[in-house]
């Protein structure tokens, strides 16, 4: 997979790149997985708009994506690989042997009419799912369970995945994208390889009109308004006169938010020293 750049004939379309999606073998997604998606515009219930810069955009059905991945010691045929609107990840249409039908993220290496399996005896292969206490160290996974049976939560960006370091006792240690290291219990599933779409992260857009296509409205500056509109607006030129923050005077750019939680204890080594 790579990217396409096209012949500067117009000024947007120099910078422009876009995935030519040659690892995509299915247009047309399947129907029995799909489910409406609702947007909110970024409003809550009471129609206040409480996440700004949302609206518009195209219309999409969501994939019905298994992150469990429960249908242990039942084989899959993978049938095809399709593009999903609403991650950056491909998706693995897989055909199980019971006739059902699911999709997963699709892994680097995954190849059409390959078999993918579930459970303790699986091989370590790209897209085979398992328990950490049946993987060996060193292997690189993602869909990682924070709790057993609750299905994938962590490591499901186009392009990511975890390694796992070590094993002991009930617990294993693995270290995340972000270079966190983090406990987790040896039977928290998890699936072997690395997100596909390895190129996302390359993408460049090009004009603002691709962002609207997104969904995502245009941002403001504060330092662009009148003071009263923003605590950072207003000077004659640009004026750097107080710390950054909120159009309602709350601290942000690199201030701290995140609250504690009871997960915290599960952390070995945080991402930021």
């Amino acid at each position: 997979m790579a990217l396409k750049s096209f012949r500067p004939y117009t000024k947007s379309r120099r910078y422009l790149t876009v995935l030519d999606k040659a690892e995509i073998t299915k247009e047309t997604p399947e129907k029995a997985l799909l489910e409406p998606r609702k947007r909110s515009g970024g409003r809550n219930s009471a129609g206040e708009v409480t996440i700004w810069h949302r609206g518009g955009g195209h219309k999409r059905m969501y994939r019905v994506v298994d992150y469990r991945r429960d249908k242990s010691g039942i084989p899959a045929r993978v049938a095809a690989i399709e593009y999903d609107p609403n991650r950056s990840a491909r998706l693995a249409l897989l055909h199980y042997s019971d006739g059902e039908k699911r999709y997963i993220l699709y892994p680097v290496g995954l190849q059409v009419g390959m078999t993918v399996s579930t459970g303790p005896g699986a091989d370590i292969l790209p897209g085979n799912a398992m328990a950490i206490r049946h993987i060996p160290p060193g292997t690189p996974v993602h869909n990682l369970e924070l709790f057993p049976g609750k299905g994938g939560q962590v490591v499901r960006a186009a392009g990511s995945s975890a390694q796992l370091l070590s094993k002991e006792g009930d617990i294993a240690l693995v270290k995340l994208p972000s270079g966190e290291v983090r406990q987790f219990h040896l039977d928290c599933m998890a699936t072997v390889g690395q997100v596909g779409n390895l190129d996302h992260e390359n993408i460049t857009y090009g004009k603002a009109g691709r962002t609207r296509w997104k969904g995502r409205r245009p941002t403001v500056r504060g330092v662009a308004m009148n003071p009263v509109d923003h605590p950072h607006g207003g000077g004659e030129g640009r004026v750097k006169g107080n710390h950054p923050q909120t159009p309602w005077g709350f601290p942000t750019l690199g201030a701290k938010t995140r609250r504690h939680k009871p997960s915290d204890k599960y952390i070995v080594t945080r991402r930021k020293p």
